[in-house]
């Protein structure tokens, strides 16, 4: 291996170090549990309440509407599963997007088999909702929209205020799984419509086992998870307050650095999509080169396999994905670029890279040496 790249930062992220430094202090001597009322306890309630406070000013809610998970999953399934089982006095009808995360998609099977309906919005080729189509969706027991902010595979950001002004316009909750968003997009909940909002600390260079959850104000869940009374009931088991404290750093980190790493990331991307399509092969780009993640970036290349393509770059030492982490290694083609493409060819062929902070141009000029030596061959 002459060397090690990793490009696929939409699947984690390493962890900061300006994190970690942070996070040690309550794995080692301020461990003791949040809930419990000594000193020890009370410096780490302090630290959550700290973190929490972090995670709102980012979105601007009010501390009290966050809620700490054990990752986007969890978030999701807490936001849909709670939502829909607390309001279902109003109806029991559920819109998804086509091209959600399987945290999402999985749950909404689940709550099928209880009596729900689930509606599916289609996207266009570039994997942005129909607006339109949405509306059409709407039923007079619509309880709950849930379209995800940025996609975990393409990049496409989805019109997520406008969204929100049609849940509202139609008194439905919407909810939207921010996961990949987070760190990249500045997101307002209050200007947007949000009522729920979902992140996982690893994506944008915090600790993995962390996530959180925004639900406004007002609006009734049940909880998923029995057991004590953390997280004002509504999310039982004792508080990782090492993770917690993590993802409060990181995201005060991200918001601070948000113009600059999404101006690196686009010279990257920007750099690579134009050595790839210099290369004369058959090639396809995937998703919305406008309004898409500044450091995704899925190409298709016709007459390869993503997963072979995979292989070759990790024996050269590159990290990459032929689609999301939570899918990989099943031998299907991705559901989010079939619903996109409708081409098998196309979703069999994808390469997914995703730049991170680390990387650099001499990074992109190895993995083009290197798809040109595999593409060649």
């Amino acid at each position: 291996m002459e060397r090690f790249i990793y490009l696929d930062h939409a699947a984690t992220t390493q962890i900061d170090k300006e994190v970690l430094d942070e996070m040690i202090p309550y794995m080692t001597s301020y461990y003791g549990n949040a809930s419990s009322l000594y000193e020890l306890g009370r410096k780490s309630r302090i630290a959550v309440e700290k973190a929490r406070k972090q995670i709102a000013n980012s979105i601007n809610c009010s501390s009290d509407e966050i809620y700490f998970t054990s990752c986007g999953s969890e978030s999701d399934n807490l936001a849909i599963k709670g939502i829909a089982k607390a309001n279902k006095n109003r109806g029991k009808h559920i819109i998804i997007s086509n091209v959600e995360h399987p945290a999402v998609i999985e749950t909404c099977k689940t709550l099928e088999q209880e009596g729900f309906e689930i509606s599916y919005v289609p996207v266009n080729e570039n994997g942005i909702i129909d607006l339109q189509m949405l509306k059409k969706i709407i039923k007079r027991n619509t309880i709950l929209i849930s379209v995800m902010t940025a996609n975990n595979e393409v990049g496409t950001i989805q019109p997520i205020e406008e969204i929100g002004k049609i849940a509202k316009l139609y008194n439905i909750i919407f909810h939207t799984d921010s996961v990949q968003a987070i760190g990249n997009l500045n997101l307002n909940v209050k200007r947007m419509n949000i009522d729920a909002l979902s992140m996982s600390g690893h994506k944008f260079y915090g600790p993995k086992g962390i996530g959180t959850l925004y639900i406004r104000s007002g609006i009734n869940f049940y909880r998923q998870q029995d057991g004590g009374h953390q997280e004002k009931e509504k999310r039982a088991g004792t508080e990782n307050v090492a993770g917690i404290v993590g993802i409060g750093k990181a995201i005060e980190i991200a918001d601070k650095n948000k113009s600059q790493y999404n101006n690196h990331l686009k010279t990257l991307r920007t750099m690579y999509v134009k050595n790839v399509l210099n290369m004369n092969k058959r090639v396809f780009v995937n998703g919305d080169m406008e309004n898409r993640l500044p450091g995704n970036m899925n190409i298709s290349f016709l007459g390869y396999k993503g997963a072979y393509l995979v292989e070759e770059l990790d024996k050269r030492g590159i990290c990459a994905s032929s689609g999301s982490a939570c899918s990989a290694g099943l031998p299907m083609p991705s559901n989010v670029l079939m619903n996109m493409t409708h081409d098998v060819r196309i979703a069999e062929s994808s390469l997914r890279i995703t730049f991170g902070k680390e990387n650099t141009i001499q990074d992109v000029e190895y993995l083009i040496y290197c798809l040109n030596d595999i593409l060649n061959k």
